[in-house]
């Protein structure tokens, strides 16, 4: 049968004025075509079950994106064909009656096939497809009645073709939009169940379902990083990236290694609910995208393959690292640690490694922990590496009662005495007990480092060779340190 027109397929990325066939005719061939396009469309309106059988047949022969969904329910595919093909057809008879239900019935297949998970291109090429067998069907009625009409429907060919074109832009609109929410609901959803882990919350009937939907096993291993955000207004070394009168916790920035892409600090905020129309494709922000790893940074033996998943809190930004190295090596988190990219000033702490999902929330109090055992000059804390320093903090009324009870008898002094006192013993602490070492760090000399320490001991009435009073010692210097005290 002769192909009149070639079919005009424009890839459309939003609805266009509908383009009804003209009610006032340019010339009396105009008029002959369109009472030729009704009478050939009546036949098809008629015959409607052969052809939805048809164009159902070609999907699945030819649009591999269309087999799963017709294996699964094909009489629901076949249901959602002729429902577009009746419109569609009856929108040539009657413009102006169909044009609401057609239009009603695109926007539905899209956002039914978007919720599937049917490719874009699948379900704009399954229309097109609809329309030239819809414009094959009518030519071929034409001829068969009378061929010398078949010349006639170059005049309507344009108008077919544009509603073609027009109910391609309608299923693709709704399925953006479709789209978009989707995307919304998972983000929300994912939100929240990480917020669970996190908090501890989370039941363990559902640990399985939250590490399909995260993609992390139910029983790897695990240890949370806590880094503090910083307040809007706050002084600091950190340079405010979103200036701007809103006040609430600001990401500081940070750059994990390639292993381990961070959502910081270009990452997305917490998802918003989609309102009125999408932007253009790949405008919408995933959480813990935008991954922000240094160039040419290779991962590192031991870190986690898989990009960290982040949890905004009160105070700090939360971020859950999946570890793959030997459980025994002490130095997988170490190696994370130094990997850290932080701008002078921020302060981040690594919790240690638990066991499963259902650890989480004890690995984000750990992380916690390791966080306020960070000086506030910044840096990165293990907890691991400074557990002294976690009993502390943990307990800080108990780390203020010890550090008046030992360094109490130093704030008799003068401030400027009292703090040489301080730096030297830190000093000695820090070079495991070598007075020669400790001088060498002050610029003084050995003796010296002996005399002032000589005289913390008359001061304070503690023997620095006892172990007992050592440790004392340390943890009283460590809550003056961390706690202010």
């Amino acid at each position: 049968m002769p192909q009149l027109v070639r079919p005009r397929f424009a890839v459309l990325h939003g609805t266009h004025p509908a383009a009804p066939l003209p009610q006032r005719f340019r010339s009396l061939a105009d008029r002959e075509a369109v009472e030729v396009l009704h009478r050939a469309a009546r036949v098809l309106v008629a015959s409607l079950p052969a052809l939805t059988d048809r164009l159902v047949e070609a999907l699945y022969e030819q649009e591999p994106g269309y087999r799963a969904a017709i294996d699964a329910d094909r009489s629901e595919v076949w249901q959602e064909v002729h429902h577009s093909l009746r419109h569609n057809v009856g929108s040539l008879l009657q413009p102006k009656e169909f044009r609401d239900a057609a239009h009603r019935t695109s926007r539905w297949i899209g956002e039914i096939r978007a919720g599937q998970g049917v490719p874009l291109d699948a379900v704009l090429h399954a229309f097109r497809m609809g329309g030239a067998m819809v414009w094959q069907d009518l030519v071929d009625e034409t001829a068969r009645r009378d061929p010398d009409d078949v010349r006639l429907l170059v005049h309507v060919a344009a108008d077919v073709w544009n509603f073609v074109d027009e109910h391609c832009g309608i299923v693709a609109d709704a399925y953006r939009q479709a789209e978009r929410r989707l995307t919304w609901q998972r983000e929300n959803r994912q939100r929240l169940v990480i917020a669970a882990l996190l908090d501890g919350t989370a039941r363990i009937a559902d640990l399985s379902d939250a590490a399909a939907m995260l993609g992390l096993p139910e029983q790897g291993r695990y240890a949370v990083l806590a880094v503090a955000s910083v307040r809007r207004g706050d002084p600091g070394p950190v340079r405010q990236s979103h200036p701007g009168p809103r006040q609430g916790p600001v990401r500081p920035p940070l750059n994990l290694p390639s292993a381990l892409p961070s959502a910081l600090p270009g990452a997305a905020p917490e998802p918003q609910e989609p309102t009125g129309p999408p932007g253009p494709p790949g405008a919408a922000a995933l959480p813990c995208a935008g991954p922000d790893a240094r160039p040419g940074t290779s991962p590192l033996p031991g870190t986690p393959a898989a990009a960290p998943l982040w949890h905004t809190g009160p105070d700090a930004e939360f971020a859950i690292l999946r570890l793959t190295g030997d459980p025994g090596d002490p130095g997988e988190l170490h190696a994370i640690a130094a990997a850290l990219d932080a701008r002078a000033g921020t302060r981040a702490g690594i919790g240690s490694a638990v066991d499963g999902l259902a650890a989480l929330g004890d690995a984000r109090r750990l992380a916690e922990t390791a966080l306020r055992a960070c000086p506030a000059s910044g840096g990165t804390v293990v907890l691991d590496e400074h557990l002294p320093d976690a009993l502390v903090v943990s307990s800080p009324a108990l780390g203020s009662a010890l550090a008046a009870r030992v360094l109490g008898p130093l704030d008799r002094l003068d401030p400027a005495d009292r703090d040489v006192i301080l730096e030297t013993l830190t000093a000695w602490l820090d070079a495991d007990g070598s007075a020669q070492r400790a001088a060498a760090r002050l610029y003084c000399h050995r003796n010296t480092v002996l005399n002032r320490l000589r005289r913390f001991e008359q001061l304070t009435g503690r023997c620095l060779t006892r172990p007992r009073d050592a440790v004392e010692v340390s943890l009283a210097l460590a809550a003056r340190r961390l706690l202010g005290t």
